[in-house]
């Protein structure tokens, strides 16, 4: 079970990477207001959902403990920035304010993650 589980991490670890790289590679287009959500972004965001789930699942069937507060903000945040990336994917460019907000709930996702024990 463990390997699963640690295969599972790797996925979660590699959609974050597709988010926060899609909107890290759109800084500069920010800055000009030219910046939009690309694939990556959409992908990253909906990998991270699906392996997340499976996650909770695994440890769930692991009897490994799970604090589902922790669990509920990430996941209310997740569905907030996979919302705004989905409803705005087609736009060929997104305001500023709203683009920061995506890259703001993500990187607070990840310190989540990281530093809530």
């Amino acid at each position: 079970m463990d390997v699963l589980i640690h295969l599972f991490v790797g996925l979660h670890i590699i959609g974050i990477a597709a988010l926060l790289g899609g909107f890290l590679t759109q800084l500069k287009a920010m800055g000009q207001g030219a910046a939009r959500f690309v694939p990556a972004m959409l992908h990253g965001a909906g990998t991270m959902l699906v392996t997340g789930v499976i996650l909770v699942g695994l440890n769930q069937a692991d009897d490994q403990p799970v604090d589902n507060i922790k669990i509920g903000v990430k996941l209310a945040l997740l569905i907030v920035i996979l919302g705004l990336v989905y409803v705005k994917r087609d736009d060929e460019t997104v305001e500023k304010p709203l683009f920061g907000l995506v890259g703001l709930l993500t990187v607070t996702n990840i310190f989540i993650a990281v530093l809530w024990t």
